[in-house]
């Protein structure tokens, strides 16, 4: 299986703060990965990073077996990303949003793609609504709409059912997961939902101040750390090593 996301030795430092320490990773062609950490774990700079927004400090980025860092621009059209901190143009329509990125990403028939994604996501009662007149679920899921309008072969997710309720919730992480095996793409995942996490990923990295402290699948994981759910090896990992 061939590797579509790989770093190496990567790092990021803002003054005397080392965000991310020597993380190297790789993400199999076709696979759901989650990236999991506390506060200050250095996901979103690693997320930053992967999206090419922020530059490395020192290491190497590999998309696509191309050198992101120093062209990331052919990557960056097969690639996409969803967060629900990250805000969309809030004075235009759901449709408008949509149609802003299909045009960027060239597609051929933008407003067909923008029709498709908006009753995927049950958008279409919306469709004609301002962003800022949005509950913040239904902004959550406006960007996933924007996040799959170009058929991304690479998605990067960040909370990807933050601010949903629970059966809207389940419906997108069943439409991820379909999404994920119908066109073979690659998905890494921010989430503080275990659950989900179980649910979804083949593979978990933990970070812990900036370090790689453990990856392995949900239930190698489970069955090192002698726990029953993701959420108590999630802490145990969080906490580190007893003093």
């Amino acid at each position: 299986m061939s590797v579509v996301l790989e770093t190496h030795l990567l790092s990021k430092s803002f003054g005397a703060v080392n965000a991310v320490s020597d993380l190297s990773i790789a993400l199999n062609q076709s696979s759901i990965t989650a990236i999991l950490g506390g506060n200050g774990a250095g996901k979103t700079t690693t997320l930053s990073m992967l999206l090419g927004l922020l530059l490395p400090t020192s290491g190497q980025i590999e998309i696509f077996g191309k050198d992101f860092i120093s062209d990331r621009y052919p990557a960056l059209s097969r690639m996409n990303f969803s967060s629900p901190y990250v805000d969309l143009p809030q004075r235009l329509t759901v449709r408008e949003n949509l149609l802003v990125y299909a045009k960027l990403y060239g597609l051929r028939q933008p407003g067909v793609s923008v029709d498709k994604m908006l009753k995927t996501f049950q958008l279409e009662e919306f469709s004609e609504r301002r962003l800022r007149k949005l509950s913040a679920g239904q902004k959550t899921r406006v960007s996933l709409a924007k996040a799959l309008i170009n058929k991304p072969e690479l998605l990067l997710l960040d909370e990807p059912t933050a601010s949903l309720d629970p059966e809207t919730a389940g419906w997108v992480r069943k439409l991820l997961q379909d999404y994920q095996e119908e066109e073979g793409a690659t998905i890494l995942l921010a989430s503080h939902d275990m659950k989900e996490v179980e649910q979804l990923c083949q593979k978990v990295i933990l970070l812990r101040k900036g370090e790689l402290v453990e990856k392995g699948s949900p239930s190698e994981l489970l069955t090192k750390y002698d726990r029953q759910t993701m959420e108590d090896v999630f802490l145990d990992v969080s906490k580190g090593p007893s003093q």
